[in-house]
């Protein structure tokens, strides 16, 4: 979609009026995580390379669907007001091949049977998410979609792989969004999105999809584990970013100059530092903690606003860039105002007690309620 595009209808927008994040507790320093394994590198490496000192990690037992809906939960206490019509959870790890998570988050947030749906698109998820949303509500087919983006990866990580093991991070981030003027603090201004299939194999997880199916007699530790061409992979990035994200601003009607707050996917430092300085976008505009919870994904750039937002550090209705690069390959942009809304945070929210764990095929499992504790 980079290219010529008209931009949103003038009178009608998007905006976020609800913002929540959900972190698992428990804090991995690079020192403890390199003592883990035999990753042959050390806590300067890392952080010379990427920018990354802590990352969280789930517990055992606790799953995407459990950071999912800690942080809906934290961005509808954020909003107020009416319950959402729509569903979105951006991930790349699912609690099942199938069903989607998505309806059982929405189930446990005591949202009755509104639409519900996954979408893949890795890192570059949230943007996605929000871009889908955002034309949904404009075109009446929704008035408050929710959006979440939620993942746990280190159930797909090798520990032993040293391209991938210190990168990232478990964590879910949220936002709803209403109709609203573009004046408004939080509009959504302009979308970008894009993707190139050709290069498919720089980001990937080979087994478990219909092409190698899922047999651990027949996958190598190669196939079972989330594998990155890493040197490849950064090309991509600054070069996808920097072109859509000039495609958002140049759909809004704003040069670079007069972004006042951007976030980029908490990738890599050095991947950010190399969008921004070719965007030229001053330092002191550029927000992030990838030093604090590393790459959490498609969850990462919501993690990075609700951060930023309950430091206070940028005013409502400041011009706001958000961007993204994921496998697929996929990126996407969004040109938006600094939303008004103060975040709220909550843990994973586990799964009741009464609620039995997925049955086995022909087995009948009897209906649950969702428990009143809001964690």
């Amino acid at each position: 979609m980079t290219g010529q595009r008209p931009a949103p209808h003038p009178r009608r927008a998007a905006a976020i009026c609800g913002i929540g994040s959900s972190l698992p507790p428990r804090v991995i320093s690079n020192e403890e995580l390199t003592r883990q394994g035999s990753l042959q590198t050390s806590d300067a490496w890392i952080r010379s390379r990427t920018g990354i000192v802590n990352r969280r990690r789930a517990a055992p037992g606790t799953a995407t669907g459990d950071l999912a809906t800690g942080a809906g939960r934290a961005a509808l206490e954020s909003a107020g007001g009416p319950p959402p019509d729509l569903l979105l959870l951006a991930t790349t790890t699912p609690d099942r091949h199938c069903p989607a998570t998505a309806p059982e988050v929405a189930h446990r947030l005591g949202l009755s049977t509104i639409p519900a749906f996954d979408l893949a698109a890795v890192c570059s998820g949230f943007v996605y998410g929000m871009s889908l949303a955002t034309a949904l509500l404009l075109s009446g087919d929704c008035a408050r979609p929710l959006v979440i983006a939620a993942e746990t990866y280190s159930s797909i990580i090798d520990p032993l792989d040293r391209d991938t093991a210190y990168i990232f991070g478990d964590g879910a981030g949220a936002v709803v969004l209403r109709g609203a003027h573009p004046g408004q603090p939080g509009a959504v201004i302009a979308t970008d999105l894009g993707s190139d299939g050709s290069r498919c194999d720089l980001i990937a997880i080979n087994g478990g999809g219909s092409r190698m199916p899922l047999a651990a007699q027949q996958l190598t530790r190669h196939d079972r584990y989330f594998r990155m061409r890493g040197r490849d992979v950064y090309a991509q990035a600054v070069r996808r970013m920097t072109e859509s994200s000039r495609a958002a601003l140049h759909r809004a009607g704003w040069t670079p100059g007069t972004v006042a707050a951007f976030i980029g996917h908490q990738a890599n430092q050095r991947i950010l530092d190399s969008v921004a300085d070719r965007l030229d976008i001053a330092p002191r505009h550029r927000f992030g903690n990838i030093q604090d919870v590393a790459n959490t994904a498609a969850a990462s750039i919501p993690l990075a606003l609700a951060d930023t937002a309950a430091q206070g550090l940028v005013p409502p209705g400041a011009r706001t860039l958000l961007t993204a690069f994921g496998g697929g390959l996929t990126w996407g942009s969004i040109a938006l105002t600094w939303p008004s809304a103060t975040p709220r945070h909550h843990p994973p929210h586990p799964r009741p007690a009464s609620e039995p764990s997925p049955a086995p095929p022909h087995r009948r499992t009897q209906p649950w309620t969702m428990s009143s504790s809001t964690s």
